[in-house]
């Protein structure tokens, strides 16, 4: 089977009633896109998108586009964001209508972003807008029952046969070791080989993970995420200057991959890999930038990554990519302006696919050059 690339797809490109009250009229993803600017000289903002342009995701041609350009360079499938506060959902269009219609032809897997919404993607820190609940077992099992069409469509990525779900923040769950005995109950007596449960590991800045081991509780996998940055000394006292500055939290992205949790056959932590991290369109003065992302380190840090997997099972050589269109965090495959395809070429370099071409051809696919001249 070989490496499976499974990029995140945030769904939060399409106005919502909900963001409507809350931001304004015909609020979308785009709305803080395409309002940010550079905060210090150097910064990359704003990021323009190219071949999709600023695109709505209520429309069948738009996700059928994505979908090619996904597979043309080796993405295998989505992790389509999934919103779910005790039996109320948001956002849940695009990936319904995925469902309900069969297209586009690509696997697909639902990570639970069990998290309270808050104003701070948007500068509204303390504001809260939709809280995260666990009300217990009933509402676990309404939560199972509306994803189970999507757990047995023949798009949905398993391992072993059982459907992935992902679990953003799984430090917040009650009880985690209860969740995952309760969700591997009713996937059995559903007909289902059981699931493959996935826990993010957050580990943002290396300072260690929020939720380090998983495997207590039952997890199948856990995925350490943590933004490639270079954390040292120098960079953090130059980082409490600029944030006095109002310029947030600048480090450099990372030229060599950075260091994980070590990976075996009986304990899966699997890796997740970052084009760039740039959330000021969200966040403002509070954002954090990742400065300095090049396809050529990203490819790196794809190769590190498949490396790395070659510890693991053949259907568990999950590669998670952080993310295809997560544009107000800087942090996309999709082109855009300056780049054109060339973080999509670098991934496919990195897991080594034929004829991917190096990402440093610089003219390739309208991409301009690296402003910063710097050869990685």
């Amino acid at each position: 089977m070989g490496i499976r690339p499974l990029a995140f797809y945030l769904p939060q490109f399409h106005p919502i009633a909900e963001n409507d009250q809350w931001w304004g009229p015909g609020f979308s993803e785009w709305t803080n896109t395409a309002k940010a600017r550079p905060r210090y000289p150097g910064h990359y903002q704003p990021h323009i998108p190219a071949d999709l342009g600023y695109y709505d995701l209520r429309l069948a041609e738009t996700r059928q586009a994505q979908a090619d350009l996904a597979r043309r360079y080796g993405v295998h499938g989505f992790v389509y964001w999934h919103y779910w506060f005790a039996g109320r959902r948001l956002l849940e269009r695009p990936f319904a209508e995925v469902l309900a219609s069969g297209e586009p032809d690509l696997p697909f897997a639902l990570a639970w972003a069990n998290q309270t919404w808050s104003g701070i993607w948007h500068g509204a820190h303390d504001r809260i807008l939709v809280e995260q609940t666990y009300p217990g077992p009933a509402d676990d099992q309404a939560h199972f029952d509306l994803l189970l069409e999507a757990f047995t469509d023949p798009r949905y990525v398993t391992v072993d046969g059982k459907p992935l779900l992902y679990v953003f923040r799984p430090e917040q769950l009650p009880d985690a070791a209860a969740f995952v005995e309760r969700w591997q109950a009713m996937a059995t007596a559903a007909g289902l080989t059981g699931l493959y449960l996935v826990a993010e590991m957050g580990d943002m800045l290396g300072r260690g993970p929020a939720y380090a081991d998983p495997f207590a509780d039952g997890f199948d996998a856990g995925v350490q995420v943590r933004i490639p940055v270079e954390v040292t000394p120098t960079t953090v006292r130059a980082m409490r200057v600029l944030r006095k500055l109002g310029r947030g939290e600048i480090y450099p992205y990372a030229r060599r991959p950075v260091d994980h949790l070590a990976s075996t056959v009986d304990r899966t932590i699997l890796p997740c890999v970052y084009p760039n991290w740039d959330n000021t369109p969200r966040s403002g003065r509070r954002g954090l930038v990742a400065h300095g992302s090049t396809p050529e380190r990203f490819e790196r840090h794809v190769a590190d990554a498949v490396r790395r997997l070659a510890v693991q099972r053949d259907d568990e050589q999950l590669l998670f990519v952080k993310s295809w269109n997560e544009w107000a965090e800087g942090n996309h495959l999709e082109p855009d302006v300056r780049y054109g395809h060339r973080y999509l070429e670098a991934l496919a370099a990195g897991l080594g696919l034929p004829d991917a071409g190096p990402a440093s051809a610089e003219t390739r696919a309208g991409g301009r050059p690296d402003p910063t001249g710097s050869p990685g």
